[in-house]
């Protein structure tokens, strides 16, 4: 270890660790955005994909209709959503499944009850990066993973004197790492 000490001490060796870090380090701002507001989004969900609004609508058309009759009304409105299909869910009930939503009709009382779903793009590309859903980039995932490697052990070095390893910074570096195994024995 003391070896490994005196080696990166030496002043060619941490004014390199510097330089990549922080030349490294604006290069992955970008992608350290994506990853981050991409994580907020998704640790708060609360079951609804962040990516897409739902919009819930309530229409009354006549009672009775048959899914035949209930498609030439749908047609007839224009204001309404495009109807792909009709389908039957019980002798009530029929379900309308629409571009960019799905819906519910009651025979009975008329009622129908569709949601359509809009798409957030951004939202929607950030969370397809985050997942790794988008062809080719796991090469860049891969850079970035490895990047952070590098930034958490580069900046154990780049910092020296009472505030670096040696100093008050192997405390930190105690309760960083303590951290993630105290809540993984204690959950």
């Amino acid at each position: 270890m003391a070896s490994a000490m005196t080696w990166l001490k030496s002043n060619k060796i941490s004014k390199w660790l510097r330089i990549i870090h922080r030349d490294l380090g604006f290069l992955m701002v970008g992608v350290c955005l994506v990853y981050a507001i991409s994580g907020i989004l998704l640790n708060h969900m609360d079951g609804k994909d962040p990516a897409f609004k739902t919009v819930e609508e309530e229409l009354k058309v006549p009672v009775g209709l048959t899914n035949e009759e209930l498609t030439v009304f749908w047609s007839d409105h224009s204001d309404l959503p495009v109807l792909k299909k009709i389908l039957p869910i019980d002798e009530v009930h029929s379900r309308l499944m629409l571009v960019g939503g799905v819906g519910v009709y009651n025979s009975a009382t008329g009622q129908i009850d569709y949601e359509m779903h809009k798409r957030n793009a951004l939202i929607y590309w950030i969370n397809k990066l985050h997942y790794n859903q988008v062809k080719g980039w796991s090469i860049m995932a891969d850079f970035f993973a490895v990047s952070l490697i590098f930034f958490a052990v580069s900046g154990l070095f780049i910092v020296k004197g009472k505030k670096g390893l040696a100093g008050s910074g192997k405390w930190y570096l105690m309760v960083g790492l303590l951290i993630p195994i105290l809540y993984v024995m204690l959950a």
